[in-house]
């Protein structure tokens, strides 16, 4: 039997107006050159430029003005460097400058997809059988940059999505934190990451560091090492993994005065500076009861991807941390909704073909894997893989798959597993869930549907996915109909 599936009218296209200003790096030469002009222009030209910026922009922006004296405080080593004293430049010449530093990026001009949705931490003012919820979107903009956006909406007892005015004053973190380490974690950290049998100690970078050290003085550290030793292969490649473990840890914050759908995680770190892919949301219960949302993301350098994790307990403040171990090292990860007999889980693709399952005591540390789902039927013989965290449901964990085919078509699937143990699949669908149509098969990808993840609402899945890497929507599943099926599938 067909499961039925009732695909919504409503529509997330990309919006090539959704800006956001972004610092505009130069040469040194051309930068100082851009400086000197400024400070040799009159007061009255200065502020008649200055106002025609504010102008065209401050509409376009929350506080223009504020962004333009951070971009013009990214300038101190230039200033230093031609002999100026930035302290003694007036506002608005500081403002005009940083003007010229700045660019705008529209951060989903190219594509809009690939959705997970997860309750909102906040239910208040809801109806009867209404859900407030967030739903989280990969943006793509130029250069194929992919950032983390939001919206709000409410599912009402239809399981209608009600949507959040959508705000156009978007911006990055208000604030980044980076990370303080403890020498001694730190190198066990790094101990837990490394993937060769030369066990070399990292000292010979750290001794130049106290008990506790930033980012920054470690880059310090780093160079100076190269400067003054002669480096073997195994030496230069702790250095990069001191480096990339201490770049994957920060923490950002968004000003409250910011709508949800304003706020935007565009890639922080050099190891995701070319994209930060298919965030995974989960509503993580904790053993105590507490709640705390993480989300598994691919982050894309522009040459290699690397899994991540990202915590908030709000959507105001968030924490990036590095997932490794021997398993992080593909795309997919998806993190189960609680711990399961006291340990964390999570599923994988190690492989890129399977489904696995991996167990441990640590949740950014992940080192054996079991294989549990394989290609079967002929819209899966291509490979298989996770479309979201596992939902628990009365009869087992609930999980939205994807399956590639013939012509590379991806279509959904479901699969059910046992609750205590859920390396036991229950039933699998011999038929795809949700498979493209004549609308949704044309796009940046053609003939690709794909999910990061679903809700269930009232009996009803609630499914978000991606129409060929171009646009999204959403479908529901009568959840009892797709359990039957599932159960009475082997």
């Amino acid at each position: 039997m067909q499961v039925t599936v009732t695909r919504k009218e409503i529509r997330f296209f990309p919006d090539p107006s959704r800006v956001i200003a972004r610092f505009c790096n130069f040469s040194n030469e051309r930068s100082k050159n851009i400086i000197l002009s400024v400070l040799a222009m009159p007061d009255s030209e200065v502020v008649i430029a200055l106002n025609q910026v504010l102008r065209n922009y401050s509409r376009r922006h929350r506080n223009i003005s504020l962004i333009f004296e951070t971009h013009f405080n990214k300038l101190a080593e230039l200033f230093s460097e031609l002999g100026i004293k930035p302290a003694k430049v007036n506002h608005s010449r500081k403002a005009l400058i940083g003007s010229y530093f700045t660019m705008e990026y529209s951060i989903e001009s190219t594509a809009f997809f690939n959705p997970s949705i997860v309750e909102d931490p906040d239910q208040s003012e809801t109806g009867t059988d209404e859900k407030r919820v967030i739903i989280s979107f990969r943006a793509t903009g130029e250069g194929h940059i992919s950032s983390l956006v939001f919206r709000s909406a409410v599912i009402d007892k239809n399981n209608n999505l009600i949507l959040e005015p959508v705000g156009k004053m978007l911006a990055e973190a208000e604030r980044i934190k980076r990370h303080i380490y403890n020498k001694k974690s730190f190198i066990k950290k790094l101990d837990e990451m490394r993937d060769f049998d030369n066990k070399l100690s990292p000292v010979f970078v750290l001794e130049k560091l106290g008990d506790r050290f930033t980012y920054g003085e470690l880059k310090r550290a780093v160079e100076e090492t190269r400067k003054t030793h002669q480096l073997t292969p195994n030496k230069e490649l702790i250095i990069n993994q001191m480096v990339w473990l201490a770049l994957s840890h920060y923490e950002i914050e968004f000003s409250l005065d910011s709508a949800i759908s304003e706020r935007v995680i565009f890639p922080i770190s050099d190891t995701e500076k070319n994209g930060i892919e298919d965030a995974r949301f989960v509503k993580f219960t904790e053993e105590n009861g507490e709640v705390i949302y993480y989300a598994t993301y691919t982050a894309y350098d522009g040459m290699s991807i690397l899994p991540k994790l990202l915590s908030t307990r709000d959507f105001y403040h968030f924490k990036g941390l590095p997932i490794h171990g021997e398993l992080a090292q593909n795309k997919g990860m998806a993190l189960f909704p609680r711990k399961i007999n006291g340990k964390y889980a999570i599923l994988c693709r190690i492989d890129g073909i399977n489904n696995y399952i991996a167990f441990s005591d640590n949740i950014n540390i992940w080192r054996e894997a079991k294989l549990i789902q394989k290609p079967k039927y002929s819209w899966d013989l291509v490979q298989v893989g996770n479309c979201g965290s596992p939902i628990e449901t009365e009869a087992g964990w609930l999980v939205i798959t994807h399956g590639v085919g013939p012509v590379r078509e991806y279509v959904l699937g479901a699969s059910l597993y046992e609750l205590n143990n859920p390396e036991n699949e229950i039933g699998r669908l011999k038929t795809p869930l949700l498979a493209p149509n004549s609308e949704e098969r044309e796009g940046y990808v053609p003939n690709v549907v794909y999910s990061c993840g679903s809700i269930i609402h009232n009996r009803n899945l609630i499914v978000p996915y991606a129409m060929s890497d171009y646009a999204s929507t959403y479908a529901t599943i009568d959840l009892n109909e797709l359990l039957n099926e599932l159960i009475n599938s082997k």
